[in-house]
């Protein structure tokens, strides 16, 4: 074999991949063509959470971090990941957003803050992708501002709770 030579990916397992649609017939990576999809508006709400020590989400509550407000550094954060997420999700369409909000709630009793993202648009593909990313990386900015006092803290739970809108129409998550 050369060096730089091409091997095919092809297996019978893409025989049974039909359903992801980001594969084609061969099994190779393709960007999903939503030419022909109608524009509607189109929702998608995520949430997750940051769990820390009490001394923590005291700095964070309080605004005593000497970084600044981390709460509304990290919604910022949220909104600008939000428009970003064509250029780091491979396969995701650059879409025009035409809403985000990104809200925090802090729950003292176990030591974290829940992060809840609602990303609209009106065009021919979802917005999932985009409100996941903008709750990831809130999420994110939290521990990167808070890490000299706090390595501890766990990111959890970032998941779509519901979307809407497009062909499938609305998807909601069941309660826990």
């Amino acid at each position: 074999m050369e060096k730089n030579q091409i091997i095919p990916v092809y297996t019978k397992q893409w025989k049974n991949m039909s359903k992801l649609s980001h594969f084609n017939q061969a099994g190779e990576a393709h960007m999903v063509d939503v030419g022909g999809k109608a524009v509607t508006e189109r929702v998608a709400v995520t949430e997750g959470c940051i769990t820390m020590q009490p001394g923590t989400l005291q700095l964070i509550a309080q605004g005593g971090h000497k970084k600044g407000d981390v709460l509304s550094i990290a919604r910022i954060a949220g909104i600008m990941a939000s428009k970003k997420t064509a250029e780091l999700i491979p396969l995701c369409h650059p879409i025009p957003i035409t809403h985000v909000d990104v809200g925090f709630r802090i729950d003292a009793e176990h030591n974290r803050i829940h992060c809840r993202t609602t990303v609209k648009t009106n065009g021919q593909t979802g917005v999932e992708m985009e409100a996941l990313n903008a709750t990831q990386v809130a999420l994110l900015t939290i521990y990167d501002m808070c890490k000299a006092v706090d390595r501890g803290m766990c990111i959890e739970s970032v998941r779509l709770l519901e979307k809407a809108g497009g062909k499938s129409g609305r998807w909601q998550r069941e309660a826990d």
